[in-house]
């Protein structure tokens, strides 16, 4: 049976049954894990575990990937969930626990993880006077990195401007630029795999 487990920034985190449960002896349940199989790439992961060993860690991975290789690794230290920001690049990955035995980690559970291409959209007026504030709203991944921010049309993916995050609040009110011109709005994803990838942008003119 699907499980609702969490609603953040409109985003619905359906948990489907743990993909394998581990055997850990008479009497004593294995661990668990429970997550959605399928997200955006760079949106946060909600992860249900239950009856996690000592030293349980959990990762994210390509499925051919060795034990000791991951792209995020998150410590559990005894919480019975967690969240994880998946990769920014859409493709097949694993979601995995993990435990340290003798110094290296070992699999205990692993279930598939695909993640669809990014995107993101953006909603704010087309002209604004300089220094006034200007109401903005922006939808994407929501990472805890990834920002709404106001550039110069030939910055660089990491300039720095007036911004938010939207894993905050996916609406906020930007204090224009002072100097009059062309300007982008832009949603910028900072996941791994992706860090500075602009999603979207929008023409801003500063008057």
């Amino acid at each position: 049976m699907i499980r609702l487990l969490q609603i953040t920034s409109g985003l619905v985190l359906l948990l489907a049954p743990a993909f394998a449960l581990a055997q850990s002896g008479p009497g004593r349940p294995g661990p668990g894990l429970s997550a959605s199989r399928t997200i955006m790439a760079g949106s946060m992961l909600g992860v249900a575990i239950s009856n996690a060993p000592d030293k349980a860690r959990l990762a994210i991975a390509r499925p051919d990937d060795a034990a000791t290789r991951a792209i995020i690794v998150a410590e559990l230290s005894g919480r019975p969930s967690a969240s994880l920001q998946t990769p920014g690049d859409a493709g097949s990955y694993e979601l995995r626990l993990t435990q340290d035995r003798d110094g290296a980690p070992v699999i205990l559970l692993r279930q598939p993880l695909v993640t669809t291409p990014a995107s993101a959209t953006l909603s704010a007026p087309a002209r604004v006077a300089r220094g006034n504030g200007l109401p903005v709203r922006g939808i994407g991944p929501n990472g805890e990195q990834d920002r709404v921010v106001i550039a110069r049309k030939d910055a660089a993916a990491d300039a720095a401007g007036p911004s938010f995050f939207p894993a905050e609040n996916i609406e906020a009110t930007l204090e224009a630029p002072e100097t009059p011109g062309t300007y982008e709005l832009r949603y910028v994803m900072h996941a791994p795999l992706a860090e500075h990838r602009i999603l979207a942008r929008q023409e801003i003119t500063v008057e």
